[in-house]
């Protein structure tokens, strides 16, 4: 038999171990106090409504209803249902090849095991643009399902037609990301939008990011294209750090745009250049999107991007004014003023050459490799600064002129080279049938 003093002594340490093991394991320990208030919150929750603090604004799709938030279903997508807290790779096809060699396109998906939003990343629309593959590669493969709050879609490769060959357009030409929504009896690129918008981000995102890279000897310093006129959009556009935000409604026929027409929240992150992998390009996007999955609350990082740089909202594409070849005086980042001297380009026989000069002071966004250009080659783009409030302000006031309009016309395109044309969007295919040629299709694009 115990001594009374044993007794005691056996009773002290069972106690001392409790504590140890509720310490150890918060989560278990969180669960119980959840089901049992304490106190405190008990006092909180007899205060009159005039003292309760106003509720602060959310993104759709990121709320969470206390009585759910044990509750998370299976994912159904692609024919396939994802339990919580599994990463799987589903496969999308668009079904346009031979059905004997069609290969199809790896999706990533990340369930988490606790109710939150869906978020997709879609990269490679464009076929020769490396540096968002690499960023949806190092973010998916970092996830934890287990402990995340709601669940990442990533495609790194859409067009994987065009990554074979090294080619910012599918075999026909066209460019995809002037197709969507897309069309299930246009063109190849108008059914395999129209599969790829139905299939993956239809009723499957709460947000989208689509990313991308300057265009045919390019670059984009790190940047964010939105369209600030919409409330919601601009709220996302401020989740993903200390980086550039340029206002663009985006080209009719974008991902981005139907996807915003349709409700979902949209933007383009752009950085570097084609048919290249820039370290630096992939980092800073990469963590981008890390800040922005701590900002849905989705997953935490340690590389929280807390600092906002300024938002720059009027851009313009600086042009040569005669052809030869490009040799740049600047590098993509630097600030400079109207007046300062971006560039020269020489004519190698005659020896003759004209300045591009800087029209507006602000900071180079963009600007082309050195090489030979034509006359009205698009060289520079320069970014001057705004801040939010005002970038949002100009951005609505911007709207409001268009619909007082007799119609609603286009915003300043992306494109560095020319103007989308009706031609060339998914409109003009249901109007003539798909009757849309190589030479109106293989425009320059920036997204």
């Amino acid at each position: 038999m115990f001594s009374a003093e044993k007794s005691y002594f056996s009773i002290v340490l069972y106690s001392a171990l409790l504590t140890a093991f509720s310490t150890l394991t918060p989560t278990a320990f969180a669960v119980v106090s959840k089901s049992q208030p304490s106190s405190a919150q008990q006092e909180e929750s007899t205060l009159p409504e005039t003292a309760a603090a106003e509720p602060e604004a959310k993104l759709p799709g990121t709320e969470q209803d206390a009585e759910t938030t044990a509750t998370v279903e299976n994912l159904p997508l692609l024919n396939a249902s994802i339990p919580p807290g599994q990463f799987q790779t589903l496969y999308w096809s668009p079904g346009q090849s031979f059905a004997s060699i069609d290969t199809p396109v790896p999706v990533l998906v990340a369930h988490g095991k606790n109710p939150g939003p869906k978020v997709c990343l879609t990269a490679a629309i464009h076929g020769d643009e490396l540096n968002g593959i690499e960023m949806v590669r190092r973010l998916m493969y970092q996830l934890e399902p287990v402990k995340m709050n709601g669940t990442v879609i990533g495609v790194p490769i859409v067009n994987l037609d065009g990554f074979r060959r090294a080619s910012r357009y599918l075999s026909d030409r066209r460019d995809l990301n002037r197709y969507f929504p897309g069309s299930e009896n246009g063109s190849a690129a108008s059914r395999i939008a129209y599969s790829f918008f139905n299939k993956i981000i239809r009723g499957n995102c709460d947000f989208l990011v689509d990313l991308h890279t300057g265009s045919l000897k390019r670059t984009n310093l790190p940047q964010i294209r939105a369209d600030l006129s919409n409330e919601t959009v601009f709220e996302f556009s401020r989740h993903l750090g200390g980086i550039t935000v340029l206002h663009g409604r985006g080209s009719e026929g974008t991902l981005r745009r139907a996807a915003t027409d349709l409700g979902i929240p949209a933007i383009t992150l752009e950085s570097g250049g084609p048919n290249s992998l820039d370290e630096s390009s992939v980092d800073g996007g990469v963590k981008a999107l890390e800040t922005l999955l701590q900002n849905l609350d989705i997953q935490p990082t340690v590389r929280f991007w807390g600092t906002p740089q300024p938002v720059f909202y009027h851009s313009e594409w600086v042009r040569s004014d005669q052809g030869g070849i490009l040799m740049s005086d600047v590098e993509l980042g630097d600030n400079v003023r109207a007046g300062d001297i971006l560039g020269r380009v020489v004519d190698p026989v005659s020896n003759t050459g004209s300045d591009i000069v800087s029209p507006l002071s602000g900071k180079i966004i963009g600007m082309a490799f050195n090489q030979v250009v034509q006359t009205g080659f698009a060289a520079y783009h320069i970014g001057e600064a705004k801040t939010p409030e005002e970038a949002k302000e100009e951005a609505q006031e911007e709207l409001k002129e268009e619909n007082q309009e007799s119609g609603p016309t286009e915003s300043p395109p992306d494109d560095p080279e020319s103007t989308p044309t009706p031609e060339d969007t998914e409109a003009r295919v249901k109007k003539t049938g798909d009757s849309i040629s190589d030479s109106e299709s293989a425009t320059e694009n920036a997204e």
